[in-house]
């Protein structure tokens, strides 16, 4: 008979996995490729950015003390293509978005503002500008050598092009997690197979790895295995050479529930087993070497459930995350929700947003097993146990999905 450990709560068993990670190595990617990466080192910036005092818009260049007034225009400056001339007393320059402001020129006045004259040769100003009016000043927005983006951050689009814009052409990067996913069970077949008695579709592993492709890893599906010692064995010591495994099913405490016991006989060493979540109760966690190895239960939500809870996280952490997670936020219930005197529990949500204010309805149909339903949310929210019930309106904690 398997041996029943202690339910961890959520909070012990997510630090559990996080102090048996270890940062992955690093290497330099160039910015094209690097979105959804996390930086290794900080990013520093290769100029100054703006790398010259720039007009903010099409006007012209002119010395405040001059305006308002008449002006004599002396040229014209496009963008990228400077005028090696200063601005003097009573003179003015034709400036784009984007050009650079001239010696002497201290504004630029829009040009909507000015009355031109003489064929664009003279201009009036009719009122008067403050020094520095729609210039952006050379380093305005960050200096050569300060930080562009710091360390532990994932790349997005607007990380991606500031880096770009500060002459960052490539940044160290930790590498991607190799991630094995590997379904159990002999009941279970391939979507679009014929089902035989007692046989169900293997969903989890393509939705295990859809989850863990998005947290950035490099992921592997193995076929599915029959709940057969032998067999389970061999794909399991196949599976070892990844950073990541993921299996779902087979760590409960039925006489098929062989996963937990083969892990061990590979030299797994267990971290722990079984929380005090629901739904995801029956989890498993145990390492070998720098690989870390997650028993999922078999129903998908379960699954999906600890998923997010603890192998995304642990994903993060491998690639220096500065906030691996989970990351909660706030929202309001728009439903009561009855809390578990047991364990604590994630309940299946939808977000909508009123006013400003996240409010967060619980969907009907909570077992571990109603995927389709669990389709329809975009939240889980956390109900920690006790007696009673959140009520409608409160404020609660909740974890973004999908």
């Amino acid at each position: 008979m398997a041996t029943m450990a202690k339910l961890l709560s959520l909070d012990e068993a997510g630090s559990r996995v996080l102090e048996r990670v270890h940062l992955l190595d690093a290497e330099d990617v160039a910015i094209e490729h690097a979105t959804g990466r996390y930086l290794w080192d900080d990013a520093i910036a290769a100029v100054d950015l703006p790398p010259f005092a720039s007009s903010a818009m099409d006007g012209y260049a002119v010395r405040a003390a001059d305006v308002p007034g008449r002006l004599a225009v002396i040229g014209r400056i496009a963008a990228g293509a400077p005028l090696d001339a200063p601005v003097g007393p009573g003179e003015a320059m034709g400036i784009a978005t984007g050009g650079v402001v001239p010696d002497g020129a201290d504004s630029v006045v829009p040009i909507e503002l000015v009355v031109e004259s003489d064929n664009g040769s003279v201009i009036e100003v009719p009122r008067p500008v403050v020094s520095m009016a729609n210039v952006r000043p050379r380093g305005g927005d960050i200096r050569a050598g300060d930080v562009v983006v710091p360390a532990g951050t994932r790349l997005g689009p607007s990380q991606v092009g500031a880096l770009g814009a500060a002459g960052v052409a490539s940044a160290w990067c930790v590498r991607r997690p190799h991630a094995t996913v590997l379904a159990t069970g002999t009941e279970l077949r391939r979507p679009g197979e014929a089902l035989g008695p007692g046989q169900v579709y293997e969903a989890n592993g393509a939705m295990l790895a859809a989850a863990l492709a998005a947290a950035g890893a490099e992921v592997s599906r193995l076929a599915s295995v029959v709940d057969d010692e032998e067999e389970l064995r061999a794909t399991l010591t196949s599976a070892l050479d990844a950073d990541v495994v993921v299996t779902s099913g087979g760590v409960s405490v039925g006489p098929h529930d062989l996963v937990r016991r083969v892990w061990g006989e590979l030299g797994v060493e267990e971290v722990f087993w079984r929380v005090a979540t629901k739904p995801g109760k029956p989890v498993w966690f145990g390492v070998r070497g720098k690989t870390l190895v997650f028993g999922l239960p078999g129903n998908p939500v379960s699954a999906l459930v600890d998923c997010e809870l603890f192998v995304l996280p642990a994903l993060r952490a491998l690639q220096g995350a500065s906030e691996p997670g989970p990351v909660y936020e706030l929202g309001r219930l728009t439903a009561a929700v009855r809390r578990n005197d047991a364990r604590d529990e994630l309940v299946r949500a939808r977000r909508t947003v009123s006013d400003g204010v996240v409010e967060l309805e619980p969907l009907s149909g909570q077992e571990s097993h109603m995927i389709a339903r669990a389709a329809r949310a975009d939240a889980l929210v956390f109900s920690p146990r006790g007696d009673g019930e959140l009520g409608a309106g409160e404020e609660v904690r909740y974890l973004r999905i999908g």
